[in-house]
């Protein structure tokens, strides 16, 4: 199961959870959500329509089976100086191939090592995306559209990099 004992939540509600809901929700896909912890009108009506698409009862309301039919909505790693790995690799990769004529701004090289070279690349990438400029790369960094068809960072990066 992606998002094993989780809470029933519904309209109201606010905190991890509901994080965890709108990650899950993102990767239906549905770009129109923002990841704030909020379970808003707006992430009402995007339940009811994955609840209606995937044959649930359509109550609005996130219980166990809702849950089970979702996409695992665990964060993506945060990600800044000093972080290392594959999905440092990764965000490189997207970072040099995509920067051109989008961005500018390269990490000036792929070595999985997030240094100031990656921060500078990261921050240029979050002002052409719209989210906060602070070269972190967290929930709305990942979220941010490459302006592709339902594609976000996170989905181009891979979501093989969530936490579970």
């Amino acid at each position: 199961m992606a998002n094993p004992g989780q809470p029933t939540i519904s309209l109201g509600a606010t905190g991890d959870a509901v994080r965890r809901l709108e990650r899950a929700l993102r990767r239906t896909p549905n770009l129109g959500l923002t990841v704030d912890g909020t379970f808003t009108a707006q992430v009402e009506t995007a339940v009811k329509q994955f609840q209606q698409g995937a044959g649930l009862v359509v109550d609005g309301i996130v219980g166990p089976l809702t849950w089970a039919a979702l996409p695992d909505g665990g964060p993506m790693p945060t990600l800044q100086v000093g972080s290392t790995g594959a999905v440092v690799t990764s965000l490189q990769t997207l970072l040099t191939n995509g920067a051109s004529g989008q961005w500018v701004t390269t990490p000036q090289g792929i070595d999985g090592n997030f240094g100031p070279l990656t921060k500078a690349s990261v921050e240029a990438f979050q002002g052409w995306a719209g989210v906060a400029v602070d070269g972190i790369v967290g929930d709305q960094t990942w979220s941010a559209s490459l302006h592709a068809a339902s594609s976000t960072l996170e989905t181009a990066v891979g979501l093989n990099f969530v936490i579970g």
